[in-house]
């Protein structure tokens, strides 16, 4: 990875350089989407010489090309810094081995991997959000899961709580990271099984509710469902008609989509980039709470925060509780934070950035 570095750092210094001078206040994706990053705080530092030691980053093939250029950009304030790279899907295996100083997810951590992590140190590893997932341009860049029904169906939103009783059944409780809490306990009282317990009439009166969706096992978007919606819990409603990603002729994103399109009685989970293809199919708005004003998926409302599905993405570290960050680590960490790094991810394309409340939030946690 120096060596990459090294090459990168000599063919590119001068741009990097105009870069940092001449940032742009609004950044654009690919089809024209405008983030204002005005509000995000430049990146500071005093002396680059004070800065020396090796940050070891494990990663995926997905966030390579992203971890590379605010390695890149990093090297150009502070040339004595080493970065020591391994990009493959190993989960938590650097940060529980010691091998690695951060981990970057294109996810939350999973619960196997959270306890782990507990398992070998006694707490928490520290959790950094570094960008807000994908909307609906590219593959594999975590988006919001979408909530969609039939292009017939009347309904145009739904909350948290009827999603839960829709896709949820009863339970007992819920997971908090590596936690149960029974706080997220409820009765089949508040299952939501036909179309006329949401105030739908005529022909969806008496019918019953059809689901599909993404297997409820290994999808980072059934997890999101079951951590906002379920409030931790992990029991499904039996009926959902699962669809597995992987080893089909037909991708299963697919299949799900036009599943709803042919039944007027369904509705299911997907990603926008799939549902907006499809005629046959509208996206539901979602409410955080009953009698709370609706949030539509899009892009402004993921890069806001204010669509209760959006996703995000994350930086992983081994921080005992109380002590503080290693100042090579801390000073990555608010470069990325930072508008010169959130300016990369917006350039790198994979990821939606941070608004500037949700940076400084990250930012104040660092500290």
């Amino acid at each position: 990875m120096n060596a990459i570095c090294r090459r990168l750092f000599n063919h590119k210094g001068r741009w990097v350089g105009i870069l940092f001078v001449m940032i742009a206040t609004f950044s654009k994706t690919g089809k024209g989407q405008q983030y204002d990053l005005s509000g995000l705080s430049h990146y500071e530092y005093s002396d680059a010489k004070q800065l020396h030691g090796v940050i070891r980053i494990h990663g995926t093939e997905l966030t390579q090309h992203l971890i590379h250029q605010w390695e890149d950009a990093f090297l150009k304030l502070h040339p004595i810094v080493r970065f020591g790279d391994y990009m493959l899907p190993s989960g938590f295996s650097g940060l529980v081995a010691g091998t690695a100083d951060i981990n970057v997810m294109g996810h939350t951590a999973w619960r196997s991997d959270l306890k782990a992590f507990e398992e070998s140190f006694g707490y928490d590893p520290f959790e950094v959000m570094f960008a807000t997932g994908g909307f609906n341009l590219r593959k594999g860049n975590t988006p919001a899961p979408i909530i969609f029904v039939n292009k017939s169906n009347p309904l145009a939103q739904l909350s948290l709580t009827q999603l839960d009783g829709i896709f949820g059944a009863q339970r007992t409780g819920g997971w908090n990271g590596t936690h149960w809490s029974t706080a997220g306990a409820r009765g089949p009282e508040q299952d939501i099984r036909k179309w006329d317990q949401l105030g739908l009439t005529g022909d969806w009166k008496d019918k019953p509710i059809h689901l599909y969706g993404i297997d409820a096992t290994l999808s980072n978007w059934s997890e999101l469902i079951q951590r906002v919606v379920f409030k931790g819990g992990d029991k499904w409603n039996p009926a959902l008609n699962e669809i597995v990603r992987g080893g089909v002729e037909v991708p299963a994103d697919a299949q799900i989509v036009s599943s709803v399109a042919g039944d007027p009685y369904g509705i299911g989970f997907n990603l926008m980039r799939v549902v907006e293809k499809n005629p046959g199919v509208k996206a539901i708005a979602i409410a955080a709470k009953d009698g709370e004003p609706a949030i539509a998926p899009t892009a402004q409302s993921c890069y806001d925060r204010t669509y209760p599905l959006v996703n995000a993405v994350y930086l992983y570290l081994n921080r005992p509780p109380g002590k503080p960050l290693d100042p090579r680590l801390l000073e990555f960490l608010k470069f990325v934070l930072s508008r010169e790094g959130q300016q990369i991810v917006v350039d790198d394309g994979m990821f939606i950035p941070l608004n500037p409340a949700a940076a400084s939030e990250q930012r104040r946690r660092l500290d």
